[in-house]
């Protein structure tokens, strides 16, 4: 899709949104306020900031969650769909913040050189062998035998973090009065994984070793919590049917849409998953009239409206869509992600008169923290069709830095330097985007 930040949208890879492998982070405002409520009770539990610790999804259908760049947790859609219920995501919540709590991820870093360092001895040691005795099976052996020693010694650490991982998940659930179950069904659910191909196995049996031992300890902590029986909440349950609800009719086509949520589903829910999925297929006809209604049962809903607004966007109505904005933001005026895709029709209308309201939405982006390349640019679009061409320069400069463009960068930062007042804060931030650019252009050219 085109429109990379709209209610639910796929933001191709750059460096501010993380991808592997080309696949892409999906973006919903809905979607990680559910699992932003989870997750806070957790953090909170860890001694740890709700606001330190973000999440992303990641649009891929095999079951995996991972801890990335110090406290970003992701998780692939797929662990999400197939979640029977909101205690397995939890619980896999649970474990990542486990990760995070533990310092593993520098210390993965560590073990990795340590195997890593192994390996290149005993390719050395191989290629010493096999000259010095003029037998290259002799070397080779040396050489494979490191390989396995060096992955050997991987595992064994990533399993010892895993199983501190899992502790530590036991004891914020314990804290948040949750039940360990639905971290016990899941990993059961992987626990033949080990005996497959890594290429038959799920991404999470691979990044995340299981044991039958990990999966003993959960069954014994089971046995004698007096959470263990605890149902989820309601609302809890509730969130979770909207949130697989949600992502199974914008990943799949309408004709599975329908399978899963047939028209004699009169659930909210399902109800809303129709709307979507006769929305993604372009029938925009039979997608309005059922969010309307839907929207006059719930008008205090803001990402039914957002979505609305999302839907007359795309279908080229866009003073109607900028209504049904106003309203979301109005429902929910600290959203980010709402308030970017109304800036971004504010600008794309092409009404000069919306110029500095879609500016004041991108600054209030930027205050929240949920700066990104992408509203950088939109920034800058909106401060050169206003003719100023200092803080436009200074935007783009910082969205051609956060796509890794250093080039482009350094021309904006430049251009921006000269153009702004000298010692004012703008002015201040272009110097800091030059002496950033300068730092990563020499840690390339070490690399290199």
């Amino acid at each position: 899709m085109i429109a990379t930040l709209m209610a639910f949208c796929w933001m191709m890879p750059n460096s501010d949104a993380f991808a592997q492998g080309g696949r892409a982070i999906i973006r919903d405002a809905e979607i990680e306020g559910i699992i932003r409520a989870y997750l806070s009770p957790i953090l909170v539990a860890a001694n740890l900031s709700p606001d330190s610790v973000q999440v992303r999804l990641i649009q891929n259908d095999s079951l995996n969650a991972f801890v990335s760049g110090g406290r970003k947790i992701y998780i692939h859609t797929g662990l999400l769909t197939s979640s029977k219920g909101p205690d397995a995501v939890i619980g896999v919540l649970a474990h990542e913040t486990g990760h995070i709590d533990g310092g593993h991820l520098s210390r993965t870093r560590a073990a990795i050189e340590d195997a890593s360092m192994v390996q290149l001895l005993g390719t050395i040691l191989g290629t010493v062998a096999a000259v010095g005795s003029k037998n290259a099976e002799a070397g080779q052996a040396l050489i494979l035998g490191s390989q396995s020693t060096a992955r050997n010694i991987f595992l064994k650490y990533s399993r010892t973090q895993e199983s501190a991982a899992d502790q530590a998940a036991i004891r914020l659930l314990e804290a948040t009065g949750r039940s360990t179950r639905g971290l016990e069904e899941f990993l059961s659910q992987l626990g033949d994984q080990e005996i497959l191909s890594t290429q038959l196995q799920d991404p999470y049996a691979q990044t995340h070793p299981l044991s039958r031992e990990r999966i003993d300890t959960l069954r014994a902590h089971i046995a004698q919590s007096p959470y263990s029986d605890t149902p989820p909440s309601q609302e809890d349950v509730y969130a979770h049917a909207i949130m697989v609800a949600k992502l199974k009719a914008f990943i799949n086509p309408l004709r599975q849409t329908l399978l899963d949520y047939p028209e004699s589903d009169q659930s909210f829910p399902a109800r809303y998953a129709r709307v979507i999925g006769y929305y993604r297929d372009t029938q925009l006809k039979k997608a309005l009239p059922l969010l309307d209604q839907l929207i006059s049962e719930m008008p205090k809903n803001p990402y039914l409206m957002e979505l609305k607004g999302q839907m007359l966007f795309e279908f080229a109505r866009p003073d109607e869509a900028l209504i049904a904005y106003q309203k979301s933001v109005e429902l929910s005026p600290d959203e980010p992600l709402i308030l970017m895709e109304l800036a971004r029709v504010e600008l794309e209308s092409g009404k000069p008169e919306l110029l500095d309201s879609a500016i004041s939405h991108y600054q209030k982006v930027h205050r929240l923290g949920a700066a990104n390349s992408f509203s950088w640019q939109q920034l800058g679009i909106a401060y050169g069709r206003k003719g100023d061409m200092a803080l436009s320069s200074l935007s783009m400069a910082e969205a051609e830095y956060r796509r890794g463009q250093l080039s482009n960068a350094e021309y904006h930062a430049g251009k921006a330097e000269t153009l702004l007042k000298v010692g004012s804060r703008e002015h201040l931030h272009a110097q800091d985007l030059l002496q950033a650019i300068k730092v990563v252009k020499a840690r390339r050219a070490k690399r290199k």
